[in-house]
């Protein structure tokens, strides 16, 4: 069963790095059924006798499959929430309709959510989820002098909201499956 675990994972992870292109993030749906089946089956057949290089193979690829393909997630669910929100060229919202070029605010949000849904999956597998709290305050905290426009604080808590959940989903594919 753990092999076919880590196949099934892997397939996962292809899917979320084949999603990381630009107008490909719907392939992410792959890893977000592979990371539903895995739960579904670990709960309904839980793991027993696992071997630990298995069950850590199988927590590394979900927790790759949680920051990996968090972008293509959020970017899916992003274009469904704000339809023609105009993106600049740093991955940012332009804003102040009325400036000549506008001004791009939110800049660097896929890296950024690389690293919180790294740090959520790591501190939860560390057994600290309380330190998700200190996350998402660091990230306020970082970005409040950008919310003072309406669609940065709409794109802000969707996108963290969404990368979190996609993290935390991930997180917990790779503690009950492993």
């Amino acid at each position: 069963m753990s092999i076919i675990m880590i196949a099934v994972a892997v397939v996962g992870l292809v899917f979320a790095i084949l999603a990381q292109g630009a107008r490909r993030h719907w392939l992410v749906i792959g890893s977000a059924v592979v990371v539903a089946a895995a739960v579904v089956a670990s709960v309904a057949v839980p793991p027993a006798g696992q071997p630990t290089w298995a069950a850590v193979a199988i927590g590394i690829v979900f927790s790759a499959i949680g920051v990996l393909g968090g972008s293509p997630v959020v970017a899916l669910v992003l274009r469904f929430a704000q339809g023609g929100v105009e993106l600049g060229d740093h991955g940012g919202i332009v804003v102040d309709d009325d400036a000549p070029h506008g001004r791009e605010i939110l800049r660097g949000g896929a890296t950024i959510g690389y690293l919180e849904r790294f740090a959520l999956i790591g501190a939860v597998i560390a057994g600290q989820a309380a330190a998700v709290a200190l996350i998402i305050a660091i990230k306020g905290l970082g970005r409040f002098s950008e919310l003072d426009d309406s669609r940065a604080r709409e794109r802000f808590i969707i996108g963290t909201l969404t990368s979190l959940c996609w993290a935390g989903a991930c997180v917990a594919a790779a503690i009950i499956a492993s």
